[in-house]
């Protein structure tokens, strides 16, 4: 296997320390026979051990410290990556195929391609960008352009973990591999779907990138839309990255908001003071770091509809929210109840089974209307629970293998990029105008009490 150098931007930052690095010895451990020489900069000053260090802290917090050799020599240089001259210092000395990964805030990774524009990269150069991918959907066509300047759009990677989730890439497996499930998966047979991301995390020192964000834009315009384009998206004629990047382009085209009608189909709120188990939490707008008048929503839900003859009807409900009492990432897929339930059955069913997908631990379940017991004719809820590989992998790991690999299978392509933008756009015009109120809920709740029950 090739050598191949990863440049990581923003060395010295939170993302490379907390997810790139471990994912990265976890990638080393599961693939011996992959060579790489790894490069650190950032704006801080460190010096080559202080670097290297932290390298030692993220293998072992992977309990990887059995590869720590493969990129023992490893180095750290000091640069502003927005300019011309620094990058060039960089990336002048590199040969061979070479992976640049962003992990900086957006605006600055935008500002680092302009300021490489008109430089002659190592061969086989590829980039990696964290979301959001540019500010609407005007600015994300602007860097697309700017990065297509640099490179090729296969080696352009729009990283979002999600779609490095085993689970997501099981979703793929059930979906079309079973007799039992492919014949279901349209509007006949599906009333609703939901993407959930309910999280106990607060904002954990992210203010400066989540306050200007918020909920919507952090999960819902990447992650979460993403995972929708793949649960909605037409059997692709292969797994290959053409026909796999096609199907969910064209799903996601054919996606809105729900009857047109981002009032009536959004809402959003931000937690006030509260606590999660023994934590005592204060009120979002108390955070350091926080602007109160920025009216950044800290949970955010909006009900999309996908525009084919597959799906017309089924409303595909996304929600993520932070502070929330219960932890909740899942998929969940409920049928339409049976057209006719013979005379004589009892018991409260309400709808004509679950099939959810757990997005950590990965698991899947399907929930069905059973009968039997002391009275065998009182239907009842039970579920059939199916583990699919707990812990297997971090998110991440899958993300750097296929970038290392250059890879874009699993990338978000340029187009997708725009129409996630343009998918919520109307959202956001709602609430810079006010039409939508901005709730509230306790920190430790499951969300506002007016919201009641409706995520299922």
């Amino acid at each position: 296997m090739q050598r191949t150098t990863l440049l990581i931007l923003g060395a010295s930052g939170d993302l490379a320390s907390r997810l790139l690095l471990p994912a990265l010895a976890q990638l080393l451990q599961r693939e011996p026979s992959r060579e790489l020489a790894l490069l650190g900069a950032g704006s801080e000053a460190w010096s080559d051990e202080q670097w290297r260090e932290t390298v030692r802290r993220a293998f072992a917090a992977a309990d990887a410290q059995d590869v720590l050799d493969r990129v023992a020599g490893t180095t750290y240089a000091q640069a502003d990556i927005t300019d011309a001259g620094d990058l060039r210092r960089l990336l002048e000395p590199i040969d061979g195929p070479l992976v640049v990964y962003f992990a900086v805030p957006p605006a600055v990774a935008a500002a680092a391609c302009e300021a490489m524009q008109g430089m002659e990269l190592p061969r086989d150069t590829a980039l990696a960008l964290e979301k959001p991918f540019g500010e609407d959907e005007e600015s994300a066509r602007q860097l697309n352009e700017t990065l297509l300047r640099l490179v090729p759009e296969e080696r352009i990677f729009r990283v979002d973990h999600f779609l490095g989730r085993s689970t997501l890439l099981n979703v793929i497996g059930v979906r079309f591999a079973n007799r039992a499930v492919e014949p279901l998966w349209c509007a006949e047979h599906v009333e609703s779907v939901l993407v959930r991301f309910d999280e106990t995390l607060v904002l954990e020192n992210r203010a400066r990138y989540y306050d200007r964000a918020g909920a919507m834009i952090d999960m819902l315009q990447s992650h979460l839309l993403q995972v929708l384009a793949v649960l909605a998206m037409e059997p692709p004629a292969t797994l290959g990255e053409r026909d796999l990047r096609d199907a969910k382009a064209a799903a996601l085209r054919a996606t809105r908001i729900l009857d047109d009608d981002p009032v009536r189909h959004s809402r959003r709120a931000r937690y006030t003071a509260g606590a999660i188990g023994d934590r005592e939490l204060p009120a979002y707008v108390d955070e350091p770091g926080v602007d109160p008048s920025r009216e950044t929503e800290t949970l955010a839900e909006v009900v999309c509809e996908v525009r084919t003859s597959r799906w017309q009807g089924v409303p595909f409900t996304l929600r993520s929210g932070k502070a929330l009492g219960e932890k909740r990432a899942e998929i969940v897929v409920v049928l339409r109840p049976v057209r006719h339930l013979p005379e004589g059955f009892s018991g409260e069913i309400p709808d004509g089974g679950v099939l959810r997908f757990s997005l950590g631990p990965d698991a899947m379940s399907l929930e069905l209307n059973v009968n039997g017991g002391d009275d065998p004719f009182v239907l009842r809820r039970d579920a059939l629970a199916y583990d699919l590989g707990v812990g297997r992998s971090r998110a991440y790991t899958e993300v750097l293998s296929e970038i290392l690999d250059q890879d874009a299978t699993l990338s978000v392509r340029a187009d997708s990029a725009e129409e996630c933008w343009r998918i919520i756009q109307p959202v956001r015009d709602a609430w810079a105008r006010g039409d939508v109120r901005l709730e509230e809920y306790p920190a430790g709740s499951s969300g506002p009490e007016a919201w009641g029950t409706s995520a299922v």
